[in-house]
């Protein structure tokens, strides 16, 4: 799949040209439950996330910090299927016009089957898959059903891959390559690891088209700090706290809130007095 090909490339890239770059937004399916998460996910997308990433709840989440790993499981202990995450994927595309990714583990898509999962995302609308526990090298079945049933495949690279790695991912990945901005699991953070921008650049000279960064980012101002440098802002510990804290109302003003951070100076001006 080319990037000319791929939603998620289209996006990033409408995002680039309209304004510094894109938002990607991360929620878990069923959380707190199916109904509800649905309506926070087509909330994200009107209020200014170009690319959703649905997560997939998982028993074991080893990447997920507190935040996350408490929303996947409370999706899990109120009844959460696989079969939800489809079901989500197209609701949500039969009102919002965006790109949907999955994100999930590697073991439950095995558990429900490679070629069983792609066709039923694919036919569900989806755009993708981000897989973070599994490597290109490792993943000749998932490479194969994604292309054949026209899904993105979407890789992680961390600071700590070598440059061989980073060239597997290059080559593996469609749509972006999902660059890790800390080694660490996923949460807010005070300042974004000075690294990003290291990976970013050498991604770049393997060839990676667009990058986008994730792990740490939790305001307006990392968002734009990320965009100076990668393609798209990956934000979801904030989105999750918001919807726990406050609802579908108060995750929305979050998403406008740091959706400030992909717009221009200029724009971004006009917006700098509006209270949230």
């Amino acid at each position: 799949m080319s990037a000319r090909e791929s939603q998620v490339a289209a996006a990033i890239l409408d995002a680039k040209r309209e304004r510094r770059g894109a938002l990607v937004g991360y929620l878990p399916v069923g959380f707190p439950d199916l109904d509800t998460s649905i309506e926070a996910a087509v909330a994200m997308v009107r209020a200014g996330v170009d690319v959703l990433e649905l997560g997939l709840p998982y028993s074991d989440p080893v990447m997920d910090g507190a935040v996350i790993q408490q929303a996947t499981q409370a999706a899990l202990a109120g009844g959460f299927r696989v079969a939800h995450a489809f079901e989500a994927v197209r609701r949500v595309r039969e009102a919002v016009d965006v790109p949907v990714l999955v994100m999930t583990y590697w073991n439950p898509v095995l558990q429900y089957g490679v070629e069983r999962f792609a066709r039923e995302l694919a036919e569900a609308g989806g755009a993708g898959v981000i897989t973070p526990d599994i490597t290109p090298d490792a993943a000749d079945d998932w490479i194969e059903a994604s292309g054949r049933f026209g899904l993105d495949r979407v890789f992680l690279a961390a600071p700590s891959s070598s440059d061989e790695r980073l060239r597997l991912v290059v080559e593996a990945t469609t749509g972006f390559v999902y660059t890790v901005s800390t080694m660490g699991i996923t949460g807010e953070r005070a300042q974004l690891d000075a690294a990003a921008r290291g990976l970013t650049e050498r991604l770049r000279a393997q060839g990676a088209a667009l990058a986008c960064v994730g792990i740490g980012i939790s305001t307006a101002e990392q968002v734009a700090a990320a965009l100076e440098y990668a393609d798209g802002a990956i934000v979801g510990t904030a989105f999750v706290r918001a919807l726990r804290d406050g609802g579908v109302d108060r995750l929305a003003e979050a998403v406008h809130r740091i959706a400030a951070g992909t717009r221009r100076s200029d724009d971004a001006a006009d917006t700098s007095g509006t209270a949230l």
